[in-house]
């Protein structure tokens, strides 16, 4: 019984800093692919609309992005700079 404890331990110390790194390579490609739909986004308004600027409440009024992925845009600290979606 004590070497089967014993050997459920070690397989849980082995799996959950594995589980920790996979939740941030997660946690990073999601917010590389915000950054995608948002830039996506934007060149479409821009191109759209014949401007060189956006930002998230135009986007949001002309029905480019949706009020969850504006404020999941938000959450990921993403901005959009001179026409360009970046992660800060």
């Amino acid at each position: 019984m004590s070497i089967v404890l014993f050997i459920i331990s070690l397989l849980i110390l082995i799996v959950i800093p594995n589980l920790a790194q996979q939740r941030k390579h997660a946690n990073k490609v999601h917010g590389n692919a915000m950054v995608a739909v948002v830039q996506t986004q934007v060149d479409a308004y821009e191109n759209d609309n014949g401007v060189d600027s956006a930002n998230f409440e135009e986007l949001q009024a002309g029905n480019y992005l949706t009020k969850s992925q504006v404020q999941k845009a938000r959450n990921e600290h993403i901005v959009i700079v001179n026409g360009k979606a970046c992660q800060r």
